[in-house]
């Protein structure tokens, strides 16, 4: 059992006084789940360790792009040996080029492309290159689906915003948000309608093709093939955000695994490696656009810093290997299972959905197909199950709305110990 916390409260009192809430970004304050957050001090493998000493099996893994665990070898040299060599000249480098091509073998759809520095970063970008690109300025986006924190985008948007019940921002000007469409996700005779009346004024529909910002929510048969019919018919540009689905989903994304290609897709997370940056591309003739080929305008100092560049290469490399991640999605899915099994035998009222290796628990009866029926879930009985999953050395997020991500490093061992304090977990809530 893991019971001594003392360390992190004493980080938290601290960072209370310094940092709004005491964290650098929302959902890990634990507000969703009561009690303070774990300050954590290294990870490898499998693993993270937190400044108390404790040791817990991640299922956050950095909210995603730890996808081959923490501190892997391979990486780690990289960017041991890229920071050698300077960690920022505001020039290009050679790596820059190496990455994008590794990235272009992955997603075929993405003909050209930018580095940035964030998620955040990628989806305002492609959008203002979408609506110079249509002419119009209008775009669709689902509620529920997180796409960083633009002004425009924090319309019912998930991840942190859910978790605390933010369904808009205060700062956001009303002339910001009047430009974007929020839709329910899994309608497809809404958006249908809308863009059928209003295609005129519409320049871009960017999703999540599988929203991991609300949990883990899997598209219905034929949405996403009647958005991509819809969006080509009326000229409007398709994004895919697989921040999180990219490399997850599939070794190709979403896009792989149902076979629609957008006009563009965003990228993040798993591309650096562990390190910030994000990515946006598409088309050539829509890239083309971009400065300095075209008139778009945007920027960064940062930009495909050798660094991170270095770690997103080694780590694509790796993924590019044979049976990587398949061998990954098969531990996945021995994982779905034996949660399924346990909330089977224990009687609990569960939904569990997975796609590749990223997957939710949600604690309803119900199906969850979208934002409403994802915020129908037991929140309550969510904090429970969180807290003595986390008693019992086992790291998932700290929030009912976040997706569970598997890595490279989680070994048989720790999936079948993970199920057995699930079933502990889960047995403790029907008791």
């Amino acid at each position: 059992m893991v019971d001594d916390f003392k360390k992190s409260a004493l980080y938290f009192k601290r960072a209370l006084e310094l940092i709004p809430g005491g964290v650098n970004s929302p959902v890990r304050a634990f507000k969703a789940v009561g009690g303070n957050p774990v300050f954590m001090s290294q990870g490898k493998g499998s693993k993270i360790f937190d400044v108390d000493g404790n040791i817990f099996i991640d299922y956050v893994l950095s909210w995603g792009p730890m996808i081959l665990g923490h501190a892997n070898q391979l990486v780690t040299s990289a960017i041991k040996k890229a920071v050698e060599h300077g960690t920022s000249f505001g020039a290009p480098t050679p790596m820059e080029v190496k990455l994008a091509e590794l990235v272009v073998e992955f997603f075929p759809s993405i003909e050209r492309l930018r580095f940035v520095n964030s998620g955040t970063e990628a989806t305002m970008s492609a959008i203002r290159v979408a609506r110079a690109y249509a002419g119009r300025d209008k775009i669709i986006k689902f509620e529920g689906c997180y796409h960083g924190h633009a002004d425009g985008l924090l319309s019912k948007a998930g991840s942190g915003a859910t978790t605390l019940g933010v369904p808009t921002s205060p700062g956001v000007p009303a002339n910001c948000a009047q430009n974007t469409i929020t839709l329910p996700f899994n309608d497809l005779e809404t958006i249908k309608s809308v863009i059928e009346r209003d295609w005129r004024d519409i320049a871009c529909v960017i999703l999540e093709p599988i929203v991991g910002n609300m949990g883990c929510i899997i598209p219905r048969p034929g949405f996403l093939e009647g958005i991509r019919d819809l969006t080509a018919k009326h000229g409007i540009v398709l994004i895919f955000d697989e921040v999180m689905t990219g490399f997850r989903a599939s070794r190709g994304g979403a896009q792989e695994l149902y076979g629609i290609k957008p006009d563009m897709t965003c990228l993040g997370k798993v591309i650096g490696g562990g390190l910030p940056v994000g990515a946006y591309g598409g088309k050539a003739e829509i890239m083309e656009l971009v400065a300095p080929q075209g008139p778009v305008y945007q920027a960064g100092t940062l930009s495909g810093n050798p660094v991170a560049m270095a770690a997103g290469f080694e780590t694509l490399k790796i993924l590019s290997k044979k049976d990587v991640c398949e061998n990954m999605e098969e531990k996945a899915k021995e994982l779905e299972e034996g949660i399924k099994d346990a909330a089977r035998i224990t009687r609990v009222d569960v939904r569990i959905y997975r796609v590749g290796t990223m997957f939710c628990v949600y604690f309803t009866n119900n199906e969850v197909v979208d934002y409403s029926t994802a915020l129908s879930s037991d929140t309550k009985k969510f904090a429970n199950y969180f807290k003595t999953m986390l008693h019992n050395g086992i790291y998932i997020a700290p929030s009912q709305f976040e997706a569970g991500f598997l890595s490279m490093a989680h070994t048989e061992r720790d999936i079948k110990l993970t199920i057995k304090k699930a079933y502990k977990a889960l047995k403790s809530l029907s008791a």
